[in-house]
């Protein structure tokens, strides 16, 4: 039997269909905005009145930004630290989050202790740029994965969500004389998928977007990530009124590129690849975060 709603509940109803739907637009808005003004002639672009669609299409500013060489190699950058990055951070996150969720593993308090404490303090950018200098990594590309392969926080989930797994499937194991690597390889991280997945967006999204640590302590221009290269090439273009893509090239009548509509499509090449990966990863987002933080 279908109960009819009250005039009040549709109201309600109606009210929050409205607001989710309001904030939804404005969530999406400029996402949209800097799409439709990558894919529109920019000298047209300049004359406003471009709000939902591109009123003159061209892909002239993608295959402008192309041209120079240096976007496929922070790309390469970029991607290669991402992969890696979630790779090694996963693997070292789960050895600790492991060790750590063992209930007769002594000092077990102290060492969590200790791994917090250290997230307490800092010492500045100029005693961590010489510690990196003189660990070699300022020119090397592990300057992006070493200093990232630990998080407290990500160590805290996943402590957490082992902590949730029967311990009796441990001691089963045990007895079956399997080791602690078959117990967590075979047993814990396959149960532990959708936290996995969580920490693997969570570790990837802070690689990709990571502009600073190339920006300040990377020495070799060579190896500018992505997030970087687009810091630095948005700099040349606000500061000057020539766009440098491999060699510099003044914007004529000949052109339908500017300097805004070449900005927002290297936003669009950085951003895309982000908004490809997440619809893959969102159903364990917040089922991984639930129950990784919440149950204990």
């Amino acid at each position: 039997m279908k109960i009819k709603e009250s005039g009040s509940r549709k109201i309600f109803l109606a009210f929050n269909y409205i607001f989710l739907a309001s904030f939804g637009f404005i969530t999406l808005y400029p996402f949209w905005y800097v799409l439709i003004a990558s894919l529109n002639t920019g000298r047209d672009f300049a004359r406003g009145g471009v709000y939902f669609w591109p009123r003159e299409f061209t892909l002239e500013n993608f295959m402008h930004a192309f041209k120079d060489a240096r976007i496929f190699d922070s790309l390469t950058i970029s991607v290669s630290r991402t992969l890696i990055g979630v790779l090694i951070g996963l693997f070292f996150t789960a050895l600790i989050a492991y060790s750590l969720s063992i209930k007769t593993l002594p000092g077990k308090t102290f060492f969590t202790f200790f791994f917090y404490f250290t997230t307490i303090f800092g010492g500045g950018m100029i005693p961590y740029y010489m510690l990196l200098r003189d660990l070699g990594l300022t020119k090397s590309f592990w300057l992006y994965i070493i200093p990232a392969v630990y998080s407290f926080f990500n160590f805290l989930l996943l402590r957490t969500y082992f902590n949730n797994i029967p311990y009796e499937m441990r001691e089963s194991a045990q007895i079956d004389g399997a080791g602690e690597f078959r117990i967590l390889f075979g047993i814990y991280l396959p149960l532990s998928k959708p936290i996995l997945a969580t920490l693997a967006l969570f570790i990837g999204v802070g690689h990709w977007n990571d502009w600073f640590t190339g920006a300040y302590y990377q020495s070799r221009t060579a190896l500018y990530p992505a997030a970087t290269l687009l810091q630095k090439l948005l700099g040349e273009a606000t500061a000057s009124s020539t766009i440098k893509l491999g060699q510099e090239t003044n914007l004529s009548a000949l052109t339908s590129y500017t300097t805004q509509s070449l900005q927002m499509a290297f936003v669009m090449i950085l951003t895309m690849p982000i908004v490809i990966v997440y619809p893959f990863l969102q159903k364990y987002y917040v089922k991984g975060v639930m129950i990784g933080s919440v149950k204990g």
